[in-house]
C-alpha cells in the first residue's frame, strides 16, 4: 500500500501530540510505524527518545540524545529536548548551563535567548537576563515585548543609570505600541518617581521626567475611563502617591 509523504508527517505529528497528552500506547504504536519504513531515519531516533521522556526514563532518554547528538552536533531540536528534560527533573542549573552551550553555537536563536532570561528572571538573576534582553533586543528591536521586558528588569535592578534605562525602554515599548501599552505607561511613573527621590528634583532631567509622567498619567485616566471606569479611584490614589513620594 503506498503512503504518502503526508501521511507519514502526520504519523509523526499524531505521536508528538499523543506524548502530550500521555497517551504513551498511541505514541510508541506511530512510533513503530515510522521506525518499521525508515530503518535509519535519526528523526525516528529523536521520536523515540522523546517517547523515552515522556515515559520518564531519564536516563534512557539522555543516552539516547547524547548518541543522536553524536551524529549531528548541529541538530538543534535535540538540544532544545535536553534543556527541557532538565527543566521537568527541576533540574534548572543544567538547563541554564545546556541554554548557554547551545547559545554559543545558535546564538541567533531568539527563543532560547528568552527562555533563558525568563529562567533567569525565576531566580532572581536579573543581570544575567538583562544581558539576555539585550541580545533579544540586538536582534530583533522592534518587538515591544522585548523593550517591555528589560525595562521591567532595569528597574527591579534599581539604581540611578539602570532606572533612567529603564524610563527609555518604557518609552520606546509606549512609542511601538503605539502608546498603547498599560504596563509601559505604568513603568514611566514609576520610574520617573523613583529618579526624583535618588536626585532629589536637581537635575534637568526630573522637570522633563514629571512632564512625562504627567503625561503618562493622561493617558492611563483616559483609559482606564473607557475600559475600566469601576477602578479609577484606585488608579486615581495610586498615581496621586507616586506624585507625593517623588
Amino acid at each position: 500500500m503506498f503512503v504518502s509523504r503526508a501521511e507519514w508527517t502526520l504519523y509523526e505529528q499524531v505521536a508528538v501530540a499523543a506524548m502530550d497528552c500521555q497517551c504513551l500506547d498511541v505514541a510508541k504504536d506511530c512510533t513503530k510505524v515510522l521506525r518499521k519504513r525508515f530503518l535509519e531515519s535519526k528523526r525516528v531516533g529523536r521520536l523515540e527518545a522523546m517517547l523515552l521522556e515522556a515515559k520518564g526514563s531519564w536516563e534512557l532518554a539522555e543516552k539516547a540524545y547524547t548518541s543522536l547528538l553524536e551524529d549531528n552536533p548541529l541538530d538543534q531540536a535535540i538540544h532544545k529536548r535536553r534543556v527541557a528534560m532538565a527543566k521537568a527533573q527541576g533540574n534548572i542549573s543544567v538547563a541554564i548551563d545546556w541554554l548557554n552551550k547551545y547559545l554559543e553555537t545558535f546564538m541567533a536563536d531568539h527563543e532560547a535567548w528568552r527562555e533563558l532570561a525568563e529562567i533567569y528572571v525565576s531566580l532572581q538573576m536579573y543581570k544575567q537576563a538583562a544581558f539576555c534582553y539585550e541580545e533579544l533586543i540586538l536582534t530583533q528591536p522592534t518587538v515591544p515585548l522585548f523593550h517591555l521586558a528589560y525595562a521591567d528588569v532595569l528597574y527591579t535592578l534599581g539604581g540611578l543609570e539602570n532606572l533612567q534605562t529603564a524610563k527609555k525602554y518604557y518609552s520606546s515599548t509606549i512609542d511601538l505600541t503605539g502608546g498603547k501599552n498599560t504596563r509601559a505607561l505604568f513603568g514611566i511613573c514609576l520610574c520617573t518617581s523613583a529618579i526624583t527621590q535618588l536626585t532629589k528634583g536637581k537635575s534637568k532631567e526630573d522637570k522633563e521626567g514629571s512632564q512625562l509622567q504627567s503625561l503618562a498619567a493622561k493617558v492611563l485616566e483616559k483609559d482606564y475611563k473607557q475600559r475600566a471606569p469601576d477602578k479609577l479611584p484606585q488608579l486615581t490614589t495610586a498615581l496621586k502617591s507616586l506624585t507625593l513620594s517623588s
